[in-house]
């Protein structure tokens, strides 16, 4: 047999609920980790006295008990499992193994024994169920009866509220009442906070975020007692798991973060982590309401009477000693900036998160810790709103994903080394990374590291570059819409014309005048225009065909639409989905194969339909009339386009003409008298064209006024 024993999915009940976690049975002592909360029992080889092994609800269970008077149980063991733990505490701890038999009788009539921290309730010297007296919250009495009630855990379905026990009075010692006698074994191993005596100290108006507001912390022997205007609470130190300080990202303030296993409440509000803030600049003289000997033997030195410095310095300080627990501060990591936090979001709230020696924190609003080994992994991904920034995500274990956003992107560097560095499992790394198969996936150097962030960053920068390029073309090639067009071709035109016109006429001579400056005017470079690519022709929705059969979700929607209204008065359409969406996910495979049969019956015959319909040549007729309707829509726009066109070049000409004359006007002072005699003939001649096209055009609008309408549409 080795020197460890080790065994995983075993469980340890807290306030009604199942917790797993991993036990290790060593030489030295035993050690069970809880996967939930992260807690560690360690007890020591030497303070072992007891050890059952009892037959529970989960298979097998041990119940060890130590010299000082603790008990711990743990369940989730095989029957085969008693043989080698039962050797292995015989040879390393001198400890029997022995079975223990539970009473399933059901009687409700019985001895009550305190044995330690638990109520032990027996039928015939067996066990019929026990009850730890640190979950009673409050203890009354009766005239012959007992009332426990016990603190609420938020993780269970279903809590025991409360447990009455009647005390039947006793024949033989008359001076001392049963039932008085009962209550005060409860409450003297209970979880029932009494504030008799003084406060150790008192710290005056701090500033709380969670829960909001300011409240006076007044300092117990054995527990906390937070005391604002409108709310009380009061910590039991047995509840605190962890302690962190945490610098502020402005190196001006400080976050003092207390965790808490259970939570306090404020109606239904829960609070997992208590959070302080503090300014640095804040200082404060405090004296313990203690003598010296009680702090030197109650806290061996790490306390003193008399103390001072910085606020957040004092309470640290105080609370660590009290709470016996060590402060997490953050490790190593620096960001961009140099901060020891990084600004992200979450669920739409501003914070900061911390990378941590083993984990994440985020504060404030929700507080978030995220322990290194309940992480599955972690993924970075592209910003939703812009590219400036980035989104970091965690998976655990158990299914739930944490989403911090809007990280610049100066921090994925950073990130990404801590992350890499603590050898946590990411879930982009690239292609050529995943093919490696003997090398280390959670290798530390950074030669060989792919950055898929990087690279898919480059990759969606290619995409949008292409999609800009083809968008551009698009819009060269496209001749439905481009108003500045039309006069860039008239300007064009009527250029080449001018200076076709003045060679022919003047020569050599039309150098000297004043429309030398428009000849050097540079004629515009027109690009050739692609060909337009053909449109691909859209399907025709043949509406005359059946109609495509529902899915199984469909049809179960359509037939709870109504129960969920009536569940749920005045819930909005779009909750309505939400929830249809969670009830379908809770459903059985049982009950939802009810609805894939009726969805396969369905699909069956649609298919059906649908062959029946094409076999009837209903389906090819409306294809063929979609497709006659599109080339007749195409037609009549080609129509429009050529006459749109011809309207188009004759306001040119026309438009044309008129400047000419405007030109030739306007530089009639500055022409000699050959070029005056020239132009006179030249006038002339433009005159006898302009007038025969003059008359052109009125005849042919006299034939069109005479031709009927259908004649005309015909010669179009």
């Amino acid at each position: 047999m080795g020197d460890t024993l080790e065994f995983s999915d075993i469980y340890q009940e807290v306030k009604g609920s199942w917790n797993d976690g991993r036990l290790r049975f060593s030489k030295q002592n035993v050690v069970y980790k809880s996967s939930k909360t992260g807690k560690v029992d360690n007890i020591q080889a030497g303070e072992l006295n007891m050890a059952q092994w009892r037959r529970v609800c989960l298979g097998h269970g041990i119940k060890l008990g130590t010299n000082s008077g603790l008990v711990y149980k743990y369940d989730g063991f095989r029957d085969t499992d008693f043989e080698k733990i039962s050797e292995f505490f015989k040879s390393n701890y001198k400890v029997e193994l022995t079975e223990k038999d539970m009473c399933v009788k059901g009687w409700n009539w019985g001895t009550a024994k305190f044995s330690g921290p638990l109520l032990s309730f027996e039928v015939n010297d067996s066990t019929a169920f026990e009850v730890p007296l640190s979950n009673v919250s409050q203890c009354a009495t009766g005239k012959n009866e007992v009332t426990l009630e016990f603190h609420q855990n938020d993780d269970t379905e279903v809590s025991l509220m409360e447990v009455r026990f009647y005390v039947p009075p006793s024949q033989t010692d008359e001076r001392q009442d049963p039932v008085e006698a009962f209550a005060e074994n409860v409450l003297c191993k209970a979880d029932v906070i009494q504030a008799t005596g003084d406060a150790v100290c008192i710290f005056k108006e701090l500033q709380c975020l969670t829960p909001r507001g300011r409240y006076d912390i007044r300092i117990y022997p054995t527990f906390l007692h937070l005391h604002g205007k409108t709310f009380d609470y009061k910590i039991p130190y047995t509840t605190v798991l962890r302690l962190f300080l945490l610098p502020h990202k402005d190196q001006r303030q400080m976050f003092f973060v207390i965790s808490l296993d259970p939570p306090i409440k404020q109606g239904q509000t829960r609070y997992h982590f208590l959070i302080l803030l503090f300014s640095k600049e804040e200082d404060l003289s405090l004296t313990l309401n203690m003598s010296e000997e009680d702090v030197e033997r109650r806290f061996e030195g790490k306390l003193s009477k008399n103390m001072s410095g910085s606020l957040y310095e004092m309470v640290s300080r105080v609370m660590k000693s009290l709470v016996n627990r060590k402060i997490t501060v953050p490790g190593n990591f620096q960001g961009h900036s140099g901060a020891q936090c990084i600004t992200c979001s979450y669920k739409a709230s501003s914070g900061l998160l911390y990378p941590l020696e083993r984990g994440f924190i985020y504060v404030h609003k929700p507080p978030v810790h995220l322990r290194f080994e309940e992480i599955s992994c972690v993924n970075f991904a592209r910003g939703t709103t812009t590219t400036r920034s980035f989104d970091f995500e965690i998976e655990t274990k158990q299914g739930n994903q944490y989403t911090f956003s809007s990280i610049e992107r100066e921090e994925y560097g950073k990130l990404f080394d801590f992350v890499n560095a603590k050898k946590l499992n990411i879930k982009n790394r690239g292609f050529k990374e995943g093919m490696k198969g003997k090398i280390d996936e959670y290798s530390d150097s950074d030669d060989d590291q792919h950055d898929a962030y990087l690279e898919r960053m480059k990759a969606e920068g290619k995409i949008r570059e292409e999609g800009n390029d083809s968008e551009e073309s698009d819009g060269e090639s496209d001749e439905s819409f481009n108003p500045g067009e039309e006069d860039d071709d008239i300007a064009e035109e009527y250029d080449s014309n001018a200076s076709a016109s003045d060679s022919s006429d003047d020569g050599d001579d039309s150098d000297d005048d004043g429309s030398k400056k428009k000849k050097v005017k540079k004629a515009k470079v027109v690009k050739e225009k692609k060909e337009r690519k053909p449109r691909k022709e859209k399907k025709r929705k043949d509406t005359g065909g059946p109609k495509r059969p529902m899915s199984a979700y469909m049809l179960w929607l359509n037939a709870s639409r109504e129960r969920i209204k009536s569940e749920n008065p005045g819930i909005s359409i779009t909750e309505i989905s939400k929830k249809a969406g969670e009830m379908w996910r809770q459903l059985g495979k049982d009950d939802k194969e009810e609805w894939d049969i009726k969805a396969g019956e369905a699909k069956r015959q649609y298919d059906k339909a649908k062959k029946e319909y094409k076999e009837s040549g209903a389906g090819a007729a409306a294809a063929a009339a979609a497709a006659a309707a599109a080339t007749s829509t195409s037609s009549s726009k080609k129509e429009s386009k050529k006459s749109g066109g011809k309207k188009e070049e004759k306001k040119r000409k026309s438009s044309g003409g008129d400047k000419e004359k405007e030109r030739g006007g306007a530089n009639d002072s500055f022409k000699s008298r050959e070029f005056i005699e020239t132009s006179e003939e030249s006038s002339s001649d433009s005159e006898r064209k302009s007038k025969s096209k003059r008359k052109k055009e009125s005849d042919e609008e006299e034939e069109a006024v005479s031709t009927p309408a259908s004649s005309e549409e015909e010669s179009d």
